[in-house]
């Protein structure tokens, strides 16, 4: 049997949505919600959906002159391991999200950027949450301080592209926007790919 491609599927998506019926929050917490939902599915049985809402997030793929890309190493408490990342913060309550992302890039570094892009939206678990990543290319670094968060400790570092798909390749980096991102810059090295320039 031959699967269909894309293009015979059918036009929307009508034939694919849930409508939400009613709903109840399970848990709220300092910045991440619990909900549980009886939704109606295409068939119109019902069934129960259980999600979390989180206010989004950004994340900076922030490239030294040299061409290293600046990475920050942190213990994460739920998978009990200490990660290799890109700088990432979560969004304050009605804060722009470029805005966050050089604050983020800031408190966590002490770099600033003289030329910001954007390069995509992830959504890193849609199964269960809402959560959504824009991950931004800052260049023209200009290093300065960090003000790290009273309970956040990281360690700053910088490595070649080369290292950090070697990481990704190895499983060292699991971390979904960091091996978005290190893709990605893969492509944009090779001219494959181009951010969108929103200032600089």
């Amino acid at each position: 049997m031959t699967e269909k491609s894309f293009q015979d599927l059918p036009i929307g998506d009508v034939h694919l949505r849930e409508e939400r019926l009613s709903g109840e929050d399970i848990y709220g917490g300092i910045f991440l919600n619990m909900k549980r939902d009886q939704v109606s599915l295409p068939d119109g049985n019902q069934a129960v959906r259980e999600y979390l809402t989180h206010p989004g997030a950004v994340a900076i793929l922030a490239i030294l002159d040299d061409g290293r890309v600046l990475m920050e190493r942190q213990y994460r408490y739920p998978i009990a391991k200490a990660c290799i990342e890109i700088p990432a913060g979560k969004l304050d309550p009605k804060e722009g999200h470029l805005v966050c992302a050089q604050r983020e890039l800031a408190e966590e570094t002490g770099y600033t950027a003289t030329k910001w892009s954007f390069i995509r939206r992830i959504h890193p678990v849609i199964s269960y949450s809402t959560e959504f990543i824009d991950i931004y290319l800052a260049e023209g670094l200009v290093s300065g301080k960090s003000h790290l968060d009273e309970e956040e400790f990281l360690d700053v570092f910088a490595s070649p592209l080369e290292q950090l798909l070697e990481w990704v390749e190895q499983g060292e980096i699991t971390d979904v926007k960091t091996t978005i991102a290190t893709y990605w810059l893969d492509r944009y090295r090779r001219g494959l790919v181009s951010p969108k320039l929103i200032q600089g």
